[in-house]
């Protein structure tokens, strides 16, 4: 079963509480989806080191052929 856009976001937010997330459903199928996450704690780590750490927040989802997301375009960085 896909995720839900609102599941995506509660999985974000309860590992980023401070982030400012933007999630968008990109085709409308419930499979692929955009994300950008905006958090203070990205500071100092590079793009890799932050994308680690918004996959592990999904907690599974995207692992394997039977995950629930299939498909995340993924923008991460520290505020401005």
């Amino acid at each position: 079963m896909a995720i839900t856009l609102t599941e995506l976001e509660t999985l974000l937010h309860e590992s980023f509480p401070q982030a400012q997330i933007k999630v968008t459903d990109l085709a409308g199928d419930g499979n692929h989806y955009a994300a950008e996450v905006i958090d203070e704690s990205f500071r100092g780590k590079n793009r890799v080191q932050q994308q680690r750490e918004v996959y592990a927040a999904l907690k599974g989802k995207m692992d394997g052929a039977q995950g629930e997301l299939h498909a995340l375009a993924l923008t991460t960085k520290a505020p401005d």
